[in-house]
């Protein structure tokens, strides 16, 4: 989404490399998407269950 659409952004960090982020985000398994900091999940989710995810996190309040 975020190579398609400007208003999206993505980063993309390798655990082992940054523990310190694993540690504070909790990671136990990959891949771990989080979305603004209030919606995770981990491992891969079909297209239209990750569009749900990323739908429901820009309705929270807050979220832009």
């Amino acid at each position: 989404m975020a190579i398609e659409n400007p208003h999206i952004t993505a980063d993309v960090i390798e655990a082992a490399e940054f523990p310190h982020l694993a540690q504070t985000y909790r990671v136990m398994g990959v891949p771990k998407v989080i979305i603004n900091e209030n919606i995770e999940f981990v491992g891969m989710q079909p297209a239209q269950a990750f569009l749900s995810q990323v739908l429901k996190a820009s309705q929270r309040p807050g979220s832009g």
